[in-house]
């Protein structure tokens, strides 16, 4: 089957053999897979990662003898694939199981290939209401409404969301459903139309260093953190979502001075990243920029690297 490989410094279509699925694990076939930020961060070195891309996906069932009634579902796969074993796994934290792989990113092949496999434990059936063109973001979306998970933010919290790519503008559609007083601020006018869409203040520019509760760097750059600090208010919260190769400098003194929380933020809830799909709540349809083969994988990756891109899909159907 073909898939696409990052081996040796080299990203390449490849003909490679058909997955199988260990005891609790299932079958599934592609459906639509996107290409993510952390996905161009690992062809530049992330993670040391090699072996088959990406992360994103919406699936079918091909088999699961662990659960066949899901034989012919459409689903959503949970990137992180913990042991179930360990005192992290025990204790309702498989996110940060320590042997943990995590798909396409750690130790497991990904998703761009025509199969892959994926333990039962991680599969979210995609409710029929919801497209293929946008089930497809459910594990991005999830990553946003983490923030949401971790920080109380609601109606009358200043909230800004610094970064109009891919994961930045998702956050804004996630954080928009709290009632927060949300502000954007990207480079594109485009993109920020988006979140503007969505409910938030955009800007391309704040001129003065306004005193936000809640400061989300979606960057994807080592400068963003600076920026944030710089917005981020005394006591305030801030939060961090890009990843990246490569180790950005940290004004520790500043965090201490101000008192300023930082918090981590990676993945998060599929079923309310399903729900607010399903209800209609976020759209991320305007996100898609192009849908190419998944045959043209090494061009999609080329597109999703082009400056003021932003989600560029792969279908195995072409």
């Amino acid at each position: 089957m073909k898939a696409l490989r990052f081996t040796a410094g080299q990203l390449t279509m490849a003909d490679v053999p058909e997955p199988a699925p260990a005891p609790g694990e299932a079958l599934l076939g592609l459906r639509l897979g996107g290409v993510c930020n952390t996905d161009l961060e690992i062809v530049r070195g992330y993670m040391g990662f090699e072996g088959t891309l990406g992360h994103e996906l919406v699936a079918d069932v091909l088999a699961c003898d662990a659960r066949p009634e899901l034989v012919g579902r459409r689903v959503c796969v949970d990137i992180n694939f913990a042991c179930g074993a360990c005192p992290t796994c025990a204790a309702g934290d498989p996110h940060h199981c320590p042997e943990r792989t995590v798909l396409g990113i750690v130790g497991r092949d990904g998703a761009f290939a025509e199969r892959l496999t994926a333990p039962v434990a991680n599969l979210f059936p995609v409710p029929d209401a919801v497209p293929d063109e946008h089930a497809v973001f459910v594990e991005p979306l999830a990553a946003a409404f983490e923030i949401l998970e971790q920080v109380p933010i609601g109606p009358g919290d200043r909230v800004l969301v610094l970064g109009d790519g891919k994961l930045g503008l998702l956050c804004a559609f996630a954080l928009a459903t709290s009632g927060c007083e949300l502000t954007v601020l990207g480079r594109h006018e485009r993109k920020l139309a988006l979140a503007a869409a969505a409910g938030a203040t955009v800007t391309t520019a704040l001129e003065e260093a306004p005193a936000f509760d809640v400061v989300v760097e979606a960057t994807g750059s080592p400068a963003g953190l600076r920026e944030a600090m710089d917005r981020v208010r005394p006591r305030g919260t801030l939060v961090l979502k890009s990843t990246f190769a490569g180790t950005p400098e940290v004004d520790t003194n500043r965090l201490v001075v101000d008192e300023i929380r930082l918090v981590g933020s990676r993945c998060g809830p599929f079923d309310r990243a399903l729900e607010a799909l399903a209800k209609g709540e976020v759209d991320p349809s305007p996100l898609v920029d192009a849908r190419l083969p998944l045959t043209e994988g090494v061009a999609a990756v080329e597109r999703a690297r082009t400056r003021g891109t932003l989600k560029v899909l792969l279908d195995p159907m072409g």
